[in-house]
């Protein structure tokens, strides 16, 4: 990890002057500090006493708006210019006019995200469209500092993180101009910008053979006659909403041939149902009278390996890290609840450890490696195929009784449900870590050539 420095702020420093680390060798004549979008020409003097810390005059510090929070800075040199940071900007809606809880549910979330602010080396915030003032190129940012949350104004970032809470916010014309004119006008990567289509993910991963035979068979609904075929092939199939999440909506389709019956599991409120119809016709009517079909995907049923009797998939988290590489941050298994469709918590899953669910020492090697190795493919085969810039990843993996891994869906902003396992509370930080980190990797990449998009 790249160093961070000290940065203070005298009322002692001549006006327009800076003191600069001591360690900093440079071939350039420096003579201007940028914070954010802002910048200034300044005065700069290695540090007199050659300690390792920039000193602002005051001066500076309010034309940068740059306010003294004690954070740890990067100190990203480019040609003439100082650049103090980064600011992370995460994108978000849903605020509150409640002091404690700014952005209602998700305030603890949020807060726990910036309270990494000191490891990363950047000061991270959070905003809405309705803080920006375009006018004057600044944002009333809240931030999560000792004494809680704090608004304060800051100029517009040097990288936005999206954590736009649902399709619904992501789909408001007001939310995507911000975005368009933050990138377009100002040159500011954003990343992690929107939810994943399941079919549109499936689609491009199929054309690429190295990844292709994880994808279960998957159409987006047609016909009866679709289903009939498929449950005759694989004696279960899943019909699930395209833009699902959480598991809501999943229902599991079994063909019992010895009775010659059909059989529905789903989830209706907080109990787990399973229906059983003498025919497909009879179970769609019934089952789906309020839904549109075409909004449904049918995926070829697999049999999971099992724990205590039921079901076992994996979760498992992958980060781009401070350097841009893709790396595994968390791994869990999901354990699905008596007669629930998914493994979701939410359904009446649980959340185990991969030594929970495996008892052998060799066999829980075997699989975390497997399921490793195949969530960084998948991360660095989706990284160039979807678009946009991807920070972060949650794979649902699952694995057969004959050993094969099988992808069952990605998404590109995963819940966070594992991490209330208390042997799984360390990824949790590492992910948030994370997060930021590779933010702080955009900023260089950004300052260093303004424009390019980093993929």
């Amino acid at each position: 990890m790249k160093k961070h420095y000290r940065i203070d702020v005298s009322d002692h420093l001549e006006e327009g002057t800076l003191y600069y680390p001591a360690e900093i060798n440079t071939h350039y004549s420096l003579s201007r500090i940028s914070f954010g979008t802002f910048s200034v020409n300044v005065k700069c003097i290695p540090h007199p006493d050659e300690k390792n810390t920039l000193i602002l005059s005051e001066d500076i510090a309010k034309v940068l708006k740059f306010p003294y929070l004690d954070i740890p800075f990067h100190l990203f040199i480019e040609e003439n210019t100082i650049h103090i940071g980064p600011l992370i900007g995460i994108f978000t809606s849903g605020f509150t006019p409640f002091v404690m809880r700014p952005i209602g549910e998700r305030s603890m979330f949020f807060a726990k995200l910036l309270s990494v602010k000191k490891f990363v080396g950047a000061l991270p915030f959070v905003f809405g469209e309705q803080h920006i003032n375009w006018e004057e190129g600044t944002i009333d940012g809240f931030i999560y500092h000792k004494n809680g949350w704090e608004t304060i104004e800051l100029p517009f970032p040097n990288v936005i993180y999206d954590r736009l809470p649902n399709r619904r916010s992501e789909k408001k014309a007001a939310l995507r101009k911000v975005k368009d004119r933050l990138q377009s006008e100002y040159l500011i990567p954003w990343y992690n910008p929107g939810f994943f289509n399941k079919l549109e993910v499936f689609e491009r991963l199929e054309s690429i053979d190295e990844v292709s035979s994880l994808l279960p068979e998957t159409h987006p609904f047609t016909s009866f006659s679709m289903i009939e075929r498929m449950l005759s092939h694989y004696g279960h199939v899943y019909l699930k909403p395209m833009n699902g999440s959480l598991g809501l909506g999943i229902h599991q389709i079994i063909f019992d041939r010895e009775q010659n019956k059909y059989y529905c599991r789903y989830r209706e409120g907080e109990v787990n149902r399973l229906r059983k119809y003498e025919t497909l016709e009879a179970l769609m009517k019934h089952t789906f009278r309020t839904n549109k079909l075409n909004h449904l995907l049918v995926q070829q049923g697999i049999h999971l390996i099992r724990h205590e009797k039921c079901p076992v998939d994996f979760r498992i988290h992958t980060n781009k890290d401070e350097n841009g590489e893709w790396k595994v941050t968390a791994l869990a298994a999901k354990v699905a609840g008596p007669g629930s469709v998914t493994t979701h918590v939410k359904s009446g899953g649980s959340i185990k450890t991969i030594e929970e669910v495996i008892s052998s020492k060799d066999e829980q090697k075997k699989v975390i490696k497997t399921l490793s190795e195949t969530s960084l493919l998948l991360s660095n085969v989706l990284d160039h195929q979807m678009e946009g810039i991807i920070g972060e990843i949650g794979f649902d993996l699952g694995i057969d009784r004959e050993g094969k891994v099988w992808l069952f869906e990605a998404n590109s902003k995963p819940g966070r449900s594992i991490f209330k396992h208390p042997s799984l509370k360390e990824f949790d930080l590492l992910t948030r870590k994370l997060s930021l980190a590779f933010g702080v990797f955009l900023s260089e990449q950004a300052i260093r050539q303004p424009g390019k998009i980093y993929k």
